[in-house]
């Protein structure tokens, strides 16, 4: 994976969200002001929300777009939200660990399968979740 993917600009720490849309929308401003997409790709977020749950287990969700969302894509990214409290995602789901992405082309396919590596470890997004630093958080990826 890129290096330029995730940098410590991409993370949020110790955010608190009332519930699943206001988390994918916080997850997708972020990949916005990073310049990762166009404001038009929250929206379609939230669509892939609506057509599936982006939860992956692990108190982890990874939101990111539609197939025709992809057009609001500027360049391929990440990014991190830490939700310690937890926001619920529906069926009894509690995500404490949204991670947003973004990608041109099939980049996303070998960006998923990093992540789900490091998330199908529960320790790790235990780590993660409690972690105080970008570079705590970085080593995972």
């Amino acid at each position: 994976m890129a290096s330029s993917i995730l940098s410590p600009e991409n993370i949020r720490f110790n955010a608190s969200v009332d519930s699943k849309e206001e988390a994918i929308r916080l997850t997708g401003q972020l990949l916005v002001e990073r310049g990762y997409v166009k404001p038009a790709y929250v929206d379609t977020m939230l669509e892939r929300e609506q057509l599936t749950s982006t939860y992956m287990g692990n108190y982890v969700a990874i939101p990111h777009g539609t197939e025709a969302g992809k057009e609001n894509v500027i360049e391929s990214g990440i990014v991190i939200v830490q939700v310690p409290d937890g926001v619920d995602f529906g069926d009894g789901n509690i995500v404490k660990l949204l991670i947003g992405i973004a990608a041109k082309g099939d980049e996303h396919l070998e960006i998923l399968s990093k992540i789900a590596l490091v998330v199908a470890e529960e320790e790790n997004v235990h780590q993660i979740v409690h972690a105080e630093t970008a570079e705590e958080i970085m080593k995972f990826f």
